[in-house]
């Protein structure tokens, strides 16, 4: 609900101003960063570390966190594709895939994940949900946002809360339908993506020669 002054807005505690906004925020992915656990982003960074081709998938926001890293990936010197692209090869056995869902539930992503799983692919999952149908089947799972509120009365399909409306918050109010996952996964992918840079000795001069020139 917005105030008398045009970038404020009202919740339970008064007027919060989009700087208090932006900062409750911050404080948020501070919160998110001190509670990842050091041996689930090793593992993870491990995988990356070590892959061929690289997949990547997700649905709505989860998605665009999924191709932005896709990206960085291609980047740095990495063969990397997003899932459903015309231009997406075959995903083989070793191949790694990269989903990032906060509820791990949704429909669509969990069939990716699923075929994968059975060409024997490498499954790395970036999720707000310890136990889900895709925890279940990853062998490298990352949790941010762990302690996300639940709400039964809401459905677990992300494709069924599109439909009908019923969004799901990983959140507090202030930043809802989901930011606090989709901008921690954000986060801690770019993180990734430095220490890979570190890792692998790229420079900056060999990433600018792979980026876009034709847009």
């Amino acid at each position: 609900m917005q105030g008398d002054n045009p970038n404020t807005i009202v919740d339970g505690s008064g007027e919060l101003s989009i700087n208090e906004l932006m900062l409750l925020m911050v404080d948020q992915m501070r919160a998110t960063a001190q509670m990842l656990r050091p041996d689930e982003a090793e593992s993870f960074f491990s995988e990356m570390l070590n892959a061929q081709k690289i997949y990547v998938a997700g649905a709505g926001r989860s998605g665009l966190v999924a191709r932005a890293f896709a990206m960085r990936l291609m980047h740095i010197g990495y063969e990397s594709y997003v899932i459903g692209e015309t231009i997406t090869p075959a995903l083989s056995s070793g191949d790694t895939l990269v989903v990032f869902s906060g509820s791990g539930e949704t429909n669509s992503v969990y069939d990716v994940l699923e075929t994968a799983k059975d060409l024997e692919g490498r499954i790395c999952l970036i999720t707000a949900t310890p136990v889900s149908r895709m925890s279940r089947l990853a062998q490298c799972m990352v949790i941010l946002c762990g302690s996300q509120p639940s709400d039964d009365s809401l459905p677990t399909q992300y494709e069924v809360r599109q439909i009908t409306g019923q969004y799901r918050s990983v959140s507090s109010s202030f930043a809802p339908f989901g930011t606090r996952f989709e901008t921690a996964a954000l986060i801690f992918s770019d993180a990734i993506i430095s220490a890979l840079i570190e890792a692998r000795h790229c420079s900056l001069d060999e990433a600018r020669e792979r980026l876009s020139n034709v847009q």
